[in-house]
């Protein structure tokens, strides 16, 4: 009875405890940059750097418009303040004096105020500068996508080369099975050593040991890429797209004609020279007088007793109105040292940008240069897996019939291995080339 109850409890447990539902996606390479776009933390804080700038415009706006507030202050004065008069005033005696307390216990003041700006160049300044402050944002979000796009596209097809290897791995081991299995009718007919299967097994042994590691760094590669994606490591993802070496020589060295316009860092630099502009005339307006309206409106009552919100209080309005001008004339020379500053920070940024230009053009050619090399490599491993190939099948054919050793057929056997991998490789050396001619010439 004991036990029964206690197998019910389990199964209630068991029930209660919360369903994950695992999501398989099946994604395209596309699919995938469009899930990052969503989903990928650094993608989202860029983002989130645009809407922050709006609102730091939003203040910078705010400074323009009328500030009004309202006041408020209620007073108790423990020890009003005296002042010397004549004593005789008060029939006392003539050249002396008596004190006597101006004021009442209690004061309280109600009222609004408002000012507005009516000019000011540093506000001015940054009323100008907004959308190229914006601006600024949205491009260094494009280029923070533009870094995970390619960092994307480089393990999406990484990990289709290395499942083509798991594939070469599992044809590889049934080779050598079905080599050990006509290697031991042989050798039971007396046409082959022991030491021959031995020698295979090694081989299998060490297909079995590599297949193992690239399947760990298969698995680990898929968490890198749900990581960098920004999608839960807990789901399922299914890479649908193939690599293919006509889809990596697809219409790509077209860089004739290239404007450095292309490249988002190189626009995100204009603009901060563009700023550097702006921070200079900051400084310059800086020396420009102030002109700024402002006024309140107050009521005041005074009592001598604690009822100055009582209808016995005398409450009694005051007003002012001021047109304010504020006139810089010295200030230690501050204002020229900032804007020197200023003037070497553009330069900076100006000499930056000449440097980018040379570098961007030795980046274009570079990729160039990798990518032709890369293709002519890949062409290369290609033929020679495909005559690898051919003499694997043509030594087997003579093993098969005794015309052929183990020798030679090892040696055959480990050369196609050796030309199947230095294909892959090259295939996925390509497509990294392409992503860097891409990425360079501001395409991807």
């Amino acid at each position: 009875m004991i036990r029964i109850r206690t197998i019910t409890l389990l199964a209630l447990l068991l029930l209660m405890q919360p369903v994950f539902a695992q999501q398989v996606h099946r994604f395209s390479l596309q699919d995938a940059l469009n899930y990052a776009e969503k989903n990928n933390g650094q993608v989202k804080n860029a983002l989130l750097d645009v809407k922050l700038q709006e609102q730091v415009n939003r203040e910078v706006t705010g400074m323009a418009y009328p500030q009004i507030n309202g006041v408020g202050q209620l007073t108790y004065n423990a020890k009003l303040p005296t002042s010397l008069v004549p004593a005789e005033f008060f029939g006392g005696q003539k050249g002396e004096y008596a004190r006597l307390a101006f004021g009442v216990k209690w004061n309280a003041t109600g009222g609004v105020s408002l000012s507005q700006i009516l000019f000011d160049g540093q506000v001015f300044t940054g009323l100008q500068a907004r959308k190229t402050l914006i601006d600024f944002r949205e491009k260094n979000a494009e280029l923070t996508k533009e870094q995970i796009r390619a960092n994307i596209t480089k393990i999406y097809y990484q990990l289709d080369v290395s499942k083509r290897q798991i594939d070469l791995l599992d044809s590889n081991i049934a080779l050598i099975n079905k080599l050990k299995r006509d290697t031991k009718i042989m050798y039971d007919n007396g046409f082959a050593e022991g030491l021959d299967i031995d020698k295979q097994d090694v081989q299998l042994a060490n297909l079995q040991s590599a297949k193992t590691t690239a399947l760990n760094q298969i698995s680990n590669g898929y968490l890198g890429l749900k990581v960098l994606m920004g999608m839960p490591v807990e789901d399922e993802l299914i890479l649908t797209d193939k690599l293919s070496d006509e889809s990596i020589k697809e219409g790509i060295l077209e860089a004739t004609n290239f404007d450095y316009n292309q490249r988002r860092d190189y626009q995100a630099a204009l603009m901060g020279v563009k700023l550097g502009e702006y921070d200079i005339q900051r400084y310059k307006y800086s020396k420009i007088p102030q002109l700024s309206l402002s006024g309140y409106y107050n009521e005041m009552a005074q009592s001598d007793k604690f009822d100055v919100f009582s209808g016995h209080s005398y409450w009694s309005p005051v007003s002012a109105i001021s047109l304010n001008l504020s006139i810089p004339i010295f200030n230690g020379f501050a204002t020229r040292a900032r804007m020197e500053q200023a003037k070497i920070r553009l330069r900076q940024t100006e000499n930056n940008i000449e440097a980018m230009k040379l570098n961007i053009g030795r980046e274009i050619q570079t990729a160039i240069n990798d990518f032709k090399s890369a293709i002519q490599n890949l062409d290369y491993q290609k033929n020679n897996m495909a005559l690898a190939q051919k003499v694997y099948n043509q030594t087997k054919k003579k093993y098969e019939i005794g015309t052929g050793s183990q020798l030679e057929i090892n040696l055959a056997r480990v050369d196609l291995e050796s030309a199947q991998t230095n294909y892959y490789n090259a295939l996925y050396n390509a497509v990294i080339a392409k992503v860097d001619y891409l990425k360079a010439t501001g395409k991807l």
